[in-house]
């Protein structure tokens, strides 16, 4: 394959009235967002348009990404309706990790993608296990589920016939950026969530895919985050309704584009709260393996260590639909509640990454009584996902009096921040930054550009102090043993 070297053809004039914009697009496991953002950090439009995720067997975790498609369209409709798009620089992505799209020569996906919370590739976790010590040790990562590399071990044992079809294996913002340019690509962000990639050589582990018996001519070439990666065609133009010839950025990893808008700096860490949760430890140098800890490649020339919660707002939002309660009420029952006896609950709805790196890990509520009512189990919710997040948060080994970051648009809500807070038991400082993803595409794109990112710096909007004793040790002495009572009732 040979990589676009052509310029994109020149831009009409642009009018004087309107800023110049980069369109971002991030692909996330429930909706694609869309923004136009300037090179001073202002976002002037932003749209989201919703997909669903699909479980058509227990633990299986699926997205058609024809979905992707029409949601990007729709919402990149949404944001440039009165806007010049002679104004639009580029398009740059993020997007969610690990999963696996199997795409034709074509570029049309042969099957629905599957997503980083699927659990089916449990059994294939043995390939990896039996692999040297030195290369185990290699990949800096344990073996998990919802990988890229066991879940194509998954595939070439159930569906081969359709893997020996496949030109390319990709990630979600992968895939849609062949769609957009033809061209198949990754970056290390994302190449690096895989169990596929060799962290020394920055590239594709040779000696492990002649192990695992995986054809490394799936995998695209790996190109820096903030390369143009490709150029715009003129029918996806058309669709989202940009002139041809765009370039379009490789981009990066979800949780690398947030850190990146974040200029989160080596030694802090910062902990952003969506579907699921991550604490994420800024790294200037390649981390050593750290047991049930990721380390991954940032979006510029760094690493990061990342304890992965698997479940957070999804098992909130679950927790709400089961109850059948609206947010205002799940947060009031909660808050009225708080205080009083209330139960147990085990977060681990689709499994658990940090810290027990257990597919099979089920959530549920212990210790009810009569007196319980909805308010008492949205309370235990909350505290559970939160207890959750404090026990992956030991991993990482912070000094005892540093700061966390706190992102995300999961945890606006004081009485919620001050909650993580007290699980955690270390200072929050808040930063605002809405949809940190798609600004550290921007980011990505302006700089890519050869223009400078003007953004001002993050401010930190408030210091949430932790009140050690709201959460006494014994509950939370109860909450780590209830997760090995429930494995060994089951």
């Amino acid at each position: 394959m040979s990589w676009p070297t052509e310029p994109p053809p020149a831009h009409p004039a642009r009018p004087a009235d309107q800023p110049d914009v980069v369109l971002a697009l991030d692909l996330g496991t429930g909706s694609l967002k869309a923004a136009l953002i300037t090179a001073g950090g202002d976002t002037l439009r932003r749209a989201a348009h919703p997909y669903p995720a699909h479980s058509p067997h227990p633990g299986w975790s699926e997205s058609h990404p024809d979905d992707w498609w029409t949601a990007a369209q729709r919402a990149a409709q949404d944001v440039l309706r009165g806007t010049d798009p002679a104004r639009v620089r580029a398009v740059s992505l993020s997007g969610q990790m690990h999963g696996v799209t199997l795409t034709a020569p074509t570029g049309e996906a042969l099957r629905p993608a599957v997503l980083w919370s699927d659990t089916r590739s449990a059994p294939h976790l043995t390939a990896y296990r039996a692999l040297p010590e030195d290369l185990r040790r290699d990949l800096r990562n344990p073996p998990v589920t919802g990988f890229a590399g066991p879940t194509l071990l998954w595939l070439a044992a159930h569906e081969p016939t359709t893997l020996a079809a496949a030109r390319w294996a990709l990630q979600p913002k992968d895939w849609l950026r062949l769609h957009l340019t033809g061209e198949a690509a990754t970056d290390p962000s994302d190449a690096s969530g895989t169990l596929l990639f060799d962290p020394h050589r920055q590239d594709w582990h040779a000696d492990l895919l002649g192990r695992l018996g995986l054809p490394a001519a799936l995998l695209p070439p790996i190109r820096p985050s903030g390369s143009v990666a490709g150029f715009l065609r003129a029918a996806p133009a058309r669709a989202l309704g940009l002139p041809p010839g765009l370039p379009v950025m490789t981009g990066a990893a979800d949780t690398a584009a947030a850190l990146h808008a974040a200029d989160l700096a080596p030694g802090e860490a910062q902990l952003t709260v969506g579907t699921g949760a991550q604490l994420a430890l800024s790294r200037a140098d390649l981390p050593e393996p750290h047991g049930a800890l990721h380390a991954f490649r940032d979006a510029t020339q760094g690493w990061y260590l990342l304890a992965a919660v698997q479940n957070a707002g999804n098992v909130l939002e679950w927790v709400r639909r089961t109850l059948r309660l609206s947010w205002p009420d799940m947060y009031l029952g909660a808050q009225q509640t708080d205080g009083q006896p209330a139960p147990l609950f085990l977060p681990y709805l689709t499994g658990d990454r940090t810290p027990h790196l257990d597919p099979h890990a089920r959530a549920g509520w212990l210790g009810l009584s009569a007196d319980h009512d909805p308010g008492h189990l949205a309370y235990a919710a909350f505290e559970g996902v939160a207890l959750s997040i404090a026990q992956a948060a030991e991993l990482l080994r912070l000094p005892r009096a540093q700061p966390l970051r706190l992102a995300g648009g999961g945890t606006v809500d004081p009485w919620w921040q001050q909650l993580l807070a007290d699980a955690l038991n270390r200072p929050l400082h808040v930063t605002n930054v809405p949809d940190a993803s798609l600004r550290g595409a921007a980011r990505l794109a302006w700089t890519g550009l050869g223009v400078p990112w003007t953004a001002p710096a993050l401010t930190v909007t408030a210091v949430i102090t932790p009140q050690a004793q709201r959460i006494p040790p014994a509950r939370r002495a109860g909450f780590r043993s209830a997760y090995q009572v429930l494995k060994h009732s089951g």
